[in-house]
């Protein structure tokens, strides 16, 4: 397969968990873009309707399901829900997840301090929320020997960041289920099942707008922080993530397994001098 053909994602089934979320409507429109079916997994009903709006506005297929990710009965439902309509599923993108605001610590608090119950929601909500649908889809994916799993991995995976503990301990977790799942899905099923990661710069979303945005609309120090230590010296906008997202769902990454790819300005790579 060659040209841009290889790029395609013609009448693939895709599954995106956390499609209602900001970088998850990137993740959404341009797979369908790519020629996908689409699958938004979420549990917003008024996003979830609202997104699969945008996909067939631009002529794509899609439709939603009502799920938590943590919760292996209803992702199993949706597998069967996706069976029954389109038959099969042929890729995977594991994009929810989030920070927990007592899973982080702040400058001014005492370091052994954190909350150790909001610590275990972070990591469920990460960790556990990419590793229970790749065990339930992954399974369908495995068995027809064919298909690709995408999974979200952070800058907090490659560097210490402060004050997120919970978000960095899952976000590194799930580098090393990356690594090892990609494996036993090749050895046991073969060159046509991979599973990667994209680990994402400072991107602007729902989630962490209070922590970059101040009241006023200005930037916050930190993230002035992250800027002067990004060669880019800008921040990410959602829609840099897709091209890398559509390259490991497509035939073109075909020999590529087990890889966390860091789609971040160059932030990983500069030393600040």
């Amino acid at each position: 397969m060659q040209g841009l053909q290889q790029f395609s994602l013609e009448n693939k089934v895709i599954v995106i968990s956390g499609a209602t979320g900001v970088l998850g409507a990137s993740f959404s429109l341009e797979v369908a873009r790519a020629g996908a079916k689409v699958v938004v997994l979420g549990r917003n009903k008024e996003r979830a309707q609202k997104r699969v709006s945008e996909i067939e506005a631009i002529g794509g297929q899609a439709f939603y399901i009502l799920a938590d990710v943590l919760s292996e009965d209803e992702i199993r439902r949706a597998k069967e829900d996706i069976i029954d309509k389109w038959g099969t599923i042929d890729g995977l993108v594991n994009a929810a997840g989030g920070n927990i605001a007592g899973a982080t610590i702040q400058p001014d608090q005492n370091l052994f301090s954190a909350k150790i119950e909001d610590t275990k929601k972070a990591v469920d909500l990460n960790l556990f929320g990419t590793v229970i649908p790749t065990h339930i889809f992954g399974q369908v994916i495995a068995e027809k020997g064919k298909g690709s799993i995408v999974n979200i991995s952070s800058l907090a995976a490659q560097q210490a960041i402060t004050r997120g503990l919970g978000y960095t301990m899952a976000k590194s977790a799930i580098e090393g289920y990356t690594r090892w799942m990609a494996s036993e899905l090749a050895l046991r099923y073969g060159d046509g099942v991979r599973v990667n990661g994209i680990a994402p710069g400072v991107f602007l979303t729902e989630q962490n707008r209070d922590l970059l945005i101040d009241s006023a609309g200005n930037y916050t120090q930190r993230t002035k922080q992250f800027i002067d230590n990004t060669p880019y010296r800008r921040l990410g906008k959602p829609e840099e993530l897709t091209g890398t997202l559509i390259f490991l769902l497509s035939d073109a990454s075909g020999f590529v397994t087990g890889e966390t790819i860091l789609v971040d300005g160059g932030f990983n790579a500069f030393s600040g001098v």
